[in-house]
């Protein structure tokens, strides 16, 4: 990340709109190369220092989209413990917390740069049937689609994956069709910003802890703390 970042500001070609998209998701416990916790280290901290490293090459006027997930509702981030040394590891509260940090990156990047003219925002693409669940059996996906099934209010179409192109249609919309001040520091999903629902279940609605100010101050701080920069 360091060395694209530093290849880009010595190019100097500035950007109208940057999508955050690189990921993993629900892998088993391993460590990137610099001992991040690896889906943590490759979907929030990875993005942390690439998008902050270029942020000089925002245009007025431009805008960072954070991939997010639904699946920032399985966890909260943990400062205390984001590499799981002392809490035991599990897949899926890994992949949640590395997903509420995409939000919470979102949203402490958007108060550092509106007033020049530079918003942020998260997204949930949707579920798409790509290379990011490789980690997944079928026996786990099908367990995770009865569970999103069984949350959803009744009457509401049943689960059903995303083309790539419908997946990608959100990250577009929030990036160059809908207004700077609808979108920034919020988290969107099929093409609209989310509501908070704090309820349990997995079908609509982003988390509190996943927009709130503090937690993200607190996550950029402890960002800079593993990454050893100060932005």
């Amino acid at each position: 990340m360091r060395a694209c970042a530093d290849a880009l500001v010595a190019k100097g070609d500035k950007f109208d709109l940057v999508i955050a998209n690189a990921g993993v998701m629900a892998c088993p416990k391993s460590a990137t190369s610099d001992g991040f916790e690896t889906q943590f280290g490759t979907n929030h901290l990875g993005h942390f220092v690439l998008v902050n490293r270029i942020a000089g090459l925002f245009k007025p006027g431009s805008r960072l989209v954070n991939l997010s997930s639904s699946g920032h509702r399985f966890a909260d981030v943990d400062l205390e413990d984001p590499n799981f040394d002392h809490t035991p590891y599990a897949e899926f509260v890994a992949y949640g917390r590395s997903k509420t940090a995409n939000v919470l990156f979102a949203v402490e990047f958007d108060r550092r740069h509106k007033a020049d003219g530079i918003r942020a925002t998260a997204v949930h693409p949707g579920g798409i049937q790509t290379e990011l669940g490789r980690y997944m059996t079928t026996e786990v996906r099908d367990n995770l689609i009865r569970e999103i099934n069984a949350s959803q209010p009744e009457g509401a179409p049943a689960f059903s994956w995303k083309t790539i192109p419908q997946g990608a249609a959100t990250s577009v919309w929030a990036g160059v069709v809908a207004s700077a001040d609808a979108v920034g520091a919020h988290f969107c999903e099929d093409c609209h910003v989310a509501e908070i629902v704090d309820e349990p279940g997995f079908r609509g609605g982003v988390r509190t802890y996943a927009l709130d100010p503090e937690n993200a101050k607190a996550l950029w701080a402890k960002s800079e703390e593993m990454v050893g920069e100060r932005f």
